[in-house]
């Protein structure tokens, strides 16, 4: 019996596809149009010779043959990535500029910014800390090689992972009960700001800002003191706080959909090597591994 030759480009899509369970959601995450994906779908399909997806009107799911291939296609995506940063590592060079909200900075990048410098201990970063809609006007003009933002109007980009919004509240203070509720908010422009707001205003309760900033520091200082609650990423909830629910009244969020935005002035090795690095790392850390889908 001949084996199938399986083609990582394929594969790439094809996990995208699984991760998001829409092809229109995988030509996001590839860069490329729904329909290439869906012939890249079909044609890996015709390779392996089974439907890896069930198609229905508004989504897919996964076939068995589609759940019995994707954990091999996650490993051979991640060895692609491994050898080819093994062969360019010690010959890239360079500086990256990179932007970033305060709550991302602190949670999610430390442990890939350390490992991506012991790789490629040439390459020089520099952190942008600011609020993802004023990091657009920088990443326009070139002051900024990447952004990693979260989506919004204008700022639409590589998607690298869903991050739920969690509401918080400091045990000993029992702030949640008061009314009406005192909210530490973002500043205006922060889409965590509109959904937070968008949420209780759904459930009709009554809420009063008490604290607005771009600061996540500034947030946690108000929730710590008991001055008010607040709405947070989920990876930047520290573990003394309480995680508010319905059970205390509290409805879901909309979670924010973090992107990654290269800037046009600047495709460097340095620049497309970092780049590939958040993706291949971050969106694995929620969904996958997904591929890069730079190339």
């Amino acid at each position: 019996m001949k084996l199938p030759e399986l083609n990582l480009s394929q594969l790439r899509t094809f996990v995208a596809a699984a991760d998001r369970l829409s092809f229109i959601g995988a030509a996001e995450t590839v860069c490329r149009s729904q329909a290439a994906v869906s012939m890249q779908i079909m044609k890996l399909e015709a390779t392996v010779g089974q439907p890896l997806f069930e198609r229905h009107t508004r989504r897919i799911a996964l076939t068995t043959a589609g759940d019995t291939l994707l954990p091999y296609a996650r490993k051979l995506l991640q060895l692609e990535h491994e050898a080819g940063t093994a062969l360019r590592k010690q010959e890239v060079v360079g500086r990256v500029v990179l932007g970033a909200p305060d709550d991302y900075i602190s949670s999610l990048l430390p442990p890939l910014l350390e490992r991506f410098s012991r790789m490629f201990a040439k390459v020089e970063i520099e952190l942008v800390c600011l609020q993802s809609a004023l990091l657009e006007p920088m990443l326009r003009k070139g002051a900024i090689d990447l952004a990693f933002v979260t989506r919004s109007p204008g700022l639409e980009g590589q998607f690298v992972r869903r991050e739920p919004m969690v509401w918080v509240g400091a045990q000993r203070h029992a702030t949640w009960n008061k009314n009406p509720l005192p909210v530490a908010l973002y500043e205006h422009g922060c889409v965590a700001r509109e959904y937070t707001l968008a949420a209780l205003e759904h459930i009709g309760r009554p809420y009063c800002s008490t604290y607005s900033s771009p600061s996540l520091l500034g947030i946690l200082a108000m929730v710590d003191a008991g001055l008010a609650v607040a709405a947070l990423a989920e990876c930047s909830v520290p573990p003394h706080l309480v995680r508010l629910g319905p059970e205390h009244g509290f409805p879901p969020i909309t979670p924010l959909d973090i992107v990654l935005i290269k800037g046009r002035e600047n495709s460097s090795p340095a620049v497309e090597c970092l780049a590939n690095e958040i993706m291949l790392t971050l969106n694995g850390a929620h969904a996958s591994t997904t591929g890069t889908g730079w190339d």
